[in-house]
């Protein structure tokens, strides 16, 4: 049985193969999310928008009309990192359709973990072995491998 590691942020998401408790991480690809990486004004190029109010106050002069700002609540960077996080599921749905891993751990930057957990697929979810809330991009392979819990490799399902 194989088992797919991802260990991913918002920024890129590597994929490493593991067939037992003691193989050795054999990296699978890698995906590269540049807006990650990138300030929502950076990613917008002006103000929001502005909503003028349809009718005038009481006690304001006629024809004055109060006036807003309309922000959405979805900022640029979010809808980028969403995006991504379809990526990611997106690139392991197609693995797992083509028997390339039996279980799935997933290794995440915590807020990056949770925009992956709504976009998993019900096959994905079925195949989480385990899930681990920690930022380990750009670590060494030793590294990744020793917040693997070795349980992971044993559970069947």
């Amino acid at each position: 049985m194989s088992t797919r590691i991802v260990v991913a942020n918002q920024a890129q998401a590597d994929f490493y193969d593991a067939a037992g408790p003691k193989a050795a991480l054999r990296l699978a690809g890698r995906l590269d999310n540049p807006a990650g990486r990138i300030l929502d004004r950076n990613l917008k190029s002006d103000r929001p928008g502005r909503v003028f109010d349809r009718a005038a106050m009481t006690g304001v002069r006629r024809g004055a009309t109060g006036h807003h700002a309309t922000g959405g609540e979805q900022s640029p960077r979010r809808q980028a990192v969403a995006v991504f996080a379809r990526r990611v599921v997106a690139d392991l749905s197609a693995a797992r359709g083509s028997g390339r891993f039996d279980r799935l751990v997933l290794i995440a930057a915590p807020a990056f973990l949770g925009v992956l957990r709504k976009t998993l697929t019900k096959s994905l979810r079925a195949a989480v072995a385990a899930e681990i809330a920690k930022d380990l991009i750009g670590q060494p392979k030793a590294a990744v491998r020793a917040h693997i819990p070795r349980g992971v490799f044993f559970v069947l399902r």
